[in-house]
């Protein structure tokens, strides 16, 4: 516990004045300091050392909303950490909550209140006492805020300092280049005290974006970010975080501002009593999220935004090629860093990620088949008013009910396991949305009935219901959830799939997606092989290069090879953990 050092603020003067250069920056230092850490006993004496103690093997993420669990009598949030004590307390280490807060549209993200927690889900004592026994991660929604918010309503009635705090343009202006995810128009017009503006709507028109070129917005967000830190929150994610400047005649996507806005939370966690990481959410082609490392200097993890619609392409064509080709690619994460490994979320299958990756004859199979399969596809706008694809709507075991060219068929289950099972063998931490963990179908009458796509991938489960489901063994939620808790447990317990663990791509062919990892001490390989195809296949050992007169185990199956054949045999999707440590 200390004093904010001389290094410190020196550093926070250097990007302050990158951000800001017409502020006085010492002024400006203090005001970030205050704001972050009111009490100094919160500052630690010297920056977290670059390394990788913030995470390791065991660190998994289960994502929800507070409210995926109902039943019309508790608390959803009481029921929630009731889920996660009886069915996953010991195998899944952290749990992001996704926006708890009072809002008005888009599930949770047109926050109207950052400050209290929603009062149909609980308090903060129910969320702290998950804090106690998860890593809890929330969502700070910084790009935009509900147009019913009290910030918006001070802006519209012209009270400072909120008059100041929305991003505004003129029609006139050229935004022609502005890049973004949706198609609704992105200026909307609003009457205030000061006259017709037209505000800027990245997302919808009910969230509105705010001007970080105020300072003002930034320390706001920064006591809000103290806030929750205190509250228990050790995993802040920067929602949208791509889009923050804007800047009139640019794309208005990943601006200089923008990265040096990541760079100075980075800091400040680094600086921090509590281990806090810094995820950054920024859903756009490889390249340009990986960018979001810096230089081992801005989000501590970012999304593997690439990895959910090439694995799904790989399972529905029975081909990892493009798999392969973009995991060889991939560098590993930096010193300090870490990936977070995901195959579905609360949005869907972003197809972003597979720009560049992917044909668009490829893509055209894969949305081809997820429309087969029941699900939806969410496009964005161009500059040059065309639209495409830019997210698939539909749950991630349903999106695997069969193949591009034979349709339907009977490995659904199988092939679901093997999808996440490579989320897990992959250098990174996983994260399961809990309707993938629950095998959770289509909800197709919750999309049609509120017209959002994604709300087919938003189930509500009646609490009841569910735990009658998965306490009958023969149901295919519980056989999907006993499945993989077996599996992440399984992967918990290997010091080979530490998240920062040498990782090499193993060339199999293109049915066999294989890895191999090795323990940062080097005690321990593994060789994760991963059937993608629905046929049997083969694979020489030669070809992996076991060790001749070692003992090598499958993890998965608990079972001592037999290597006389020369080959290691793989059933229809069938994934195998080979190790030379049981």
């Amino acid at each position: 516990m200390a004093k904010p050092s001389s290094k410190l603020r020196n550093t926070l003067a250097t990007l302050l004045a990158q951000i800001y250069p017409d502020q006085t920056s010492s002024a400006l230092v203090d005001q970030v300091i205050d704001a972050f850490w009111p009490d100094e006993r919160q500052v630690r004496g010297r920056g977290r050392a670059l390394g990788n103690t913030l995470w390791n093997e065991t660190d998994t993420l289960v994502i929800t909303y507070g409210n995926t669990l109902v039943d019309g009598q508790h608390k959803p949030l009481d029921l929630l950490r009731d889920f996660l004590d009886r069915y996953v307390k010991g195998v899944i280490s952290g749990v992001h909550i996704l926006p708890f807060f009072p809002f008005t549209s888009d599930d949770g993200f047109a926050v109207t209140d950052y400050r209290t927690v929603n009062s149909q889900l609980g308090d903060w004592a129910d969320i702290e006492r998950i804090a106690d026994e998860f890593r809890l991660m929330s969502d700070l929604v910084l790009n935009h805020v509900s147009s019913n918010s009290t910030w918006f309503s001070d802006y519209l009635q012209g009270h400072e300092p909120y008059d100041k705090f929305f991003k505004e343009a003129l029609p006139s202006d050229d935004l022609s280049s502005v890049v973004r995810p949706r198609t609704s128009p992105l200026l909307r017009e609003v009457e205030t005290a000061n006259g017709t503006k037209h505000v800027w709507c990245t997302f919808s028109h009910d969230q509105i974006d705010l001007d970080f070129e105020n300072p003002e917005v930034l320390l706001e967000f920064l006591r809000v970010t103290r806030l929750h830190i205190d509250h228990g929150i050790r995993i802040v994610r920067l929602d949208a975080v791509a889009f923050l400047w804007k800047k009139i005649g640019t794309s208005c996507i990943h601006l200089p501002e923008t990265h040096a806005i990541v760079r100075l939370m980075r800091v400040l966690c680094d600086y921090t009593e509590e281990p806090v990481v810094l995820l950054t959410e920024t859903n756009v082609p490889n390249a340009e999220n990986l960018s979001y490392f810096g230089n081992r200097n801005e989000a501590h993890m970012i999304y593997n935004f690439s990895l959910p619609p090439l694995l799904l392409h790989a399972l529905l064509s029975g081909t990892s090629v493009h798999l392969n080709q973009w995991l060889m690619r991939m560098p590993p994460a930096q010193l300090g860093c870490a990936y977070l490994n995901f195959a579905a979320s609360h949005d869907g299958i972003g197809v972003r990620g597979a720009e560049g990756l992917l044909t668009g004859e490829e893509l055209g199979g894969v949305i081809g088949a997820v429309r087969d399969f029941g699900g939806k596809v969410s496009m964005r706008a161009l500059p040059d008013g065309s639209q495409k694809p830019y997210e698939l709507n539909i749950t991630f075991f349903d999106a695997l009910k069969g193949t591009i060219e034979g349709g339907e068929d009977a490995h659904q289950i199988a092939r679901f396991l093997c999808s996440q099972t490579i989320v897990m063998a992959l250098e990174g931490v996983p994260a399961f949305y809990i309707h993938s963990l629950l095998a959770t179908p289509n909800d197709v009458e919750a999309a049609d009935k509120s017209g959002m796509n994604r709300a087919i991938n938003r189930h509500r489960w009646d609490y009841a219901e569910l735990r009658a489901k998965l306490d009958d063994p023969s149901s295919v939620h519980a056989q999907v959830l006993t499945a993989l808790k077996q599996r992440i447990s399984v992967r918990t317990a290997q010091k080979a799939f530490h998240p920062n663990a040498t990782q090499f791509t193993l060339q199999l062919g293109d049915k066999i997606f294989g890895l191999w990892r090795q323990s940062l001490n080097r005690d321990q390989s593994i060789f994760a092989l991963h059937n993608v195809s629905d046929t049997p296949q083969d694979v020489p050992l030669l070809s992996i290069n076991l060790i001749d007169g070692e003992d090598w185990y499958d993890l998965l199956s608990n079972e001592k090879l037999d290597l006389s054949s020369g080959e290691v045999h793989f059933a229809p999707y069938q994934a195998r953990w080979i190790s030379n440590v049981k």
